[in-house]
């Protein structure tokens, strides 16, 4: 896709997102986002693009690290559930509670018993939230080997993504397959009329992004809200200047 398409394409989107906002503030709504997807497959970028416009005192992202020793002692849910919104906010979880059922599982960091308890408790924790009002949409964002190769070796040469690229990715480089099977599991046993999961193709970053907003907008409520009229009254006078308009090092400055 040519970027002057994409950007055409994505700004149409992102006015339409602005204007989602306003009805989520209006309503006092609770919107939750989850992106999960392989490592590379472009959580971040779409998260970017989705938040870019908006309010940040309204919409937030959301990416946990790894748990400390106390949250390690807690309710696996709980240390999500401090992150989820009041009235009239959208968070964006680059991320989940469904690292139990990907990275966790596949990297050996949770034994069996605890994804399978995981992935009975899931449906019932969802549940909760969407019988509480919560908006809850799940994407999971495809990425094909050869792509996520592509984009691994792109981070590598490129300094100012090499941070992306950490040792855990490498580690899990090799294990597509069972990055597959555990997804495979995760969405049988996850899939809910209640919470149901949306898959994207991510192989285009740019389609991918273009779909995934799109979709999600079709599927939020519509109840267009105008925005407020704001006038800007005359200044008396001219338009006051600062004091100094010109760059000067601090140490020129006299000091008392």
């Amino acid at each position: 896709m040519k970027s002057k398409d994409y950007d055409a394409a994505i700004a149409k989107l992102q006015y339409e997102l602005v204007a989602m906002a306003r009805w989520v503030v209006s309503a006092g709504a609770r919107v939750v986002v989850v992106f999960e997807g392989r490592d590379t497959a472009g959580k971040g970028g779409v998260i970017k693009t989705f938040a870019q416009y908006l309010n940040p005192r309204m919409c937030r992202s959301v990416a946990l690290g790894t748990p400390n020793d106390r949250e390690r002692g807690q309710w696996y849910f709980q240390r999500y559930i401090e992150h989820l919104p009041t009235a009239g906010e959208i968070v964006l979880f680059d991320r989940s509670w469904y690292n139990r059922a990907g990275v966790e599982k596949v990297m050996g960091f949770a034994g069996d018993e605890e994804v399978q308890s995981f992935l009975s408790q899931t449906p019932q924790f969802e549940r909760q939230l969407t019988d509480d009002g919560i908006l809850l949409f799940k994407y999971w964002l495809t990425c094909d080997q050869e792509q996520q190769e592509k984009r691994f070796a792109e981070r590598r040469e490129d300094p100012l993504k090499r941070w992306k690229l950490s040792p855990m990715d490498i580690a899990a480089r090799e294990k597509y397959r069972e990055y597959t099977k555990a997804r495979e599991a995760m969405l049988a046993a996850t899939h809910t009329p209640h919470a149901p999961w949306t898959l994207v193709d991510f192989n285009d970053q740019k389609r991918g992004r273009l779909t995934l907003i799109r979709d999600f907008l079709d599927r939020i409520p519509d109840h267009p809200v105008d925005p407020p009229k704001i006038d800007l009254p005359k200044l008396d006078g001219k338009p006051a200047r600062e004091e100094f308009d010109i760059v000067r090092p601090i140490a020129d400055f006299p000091l008392d």
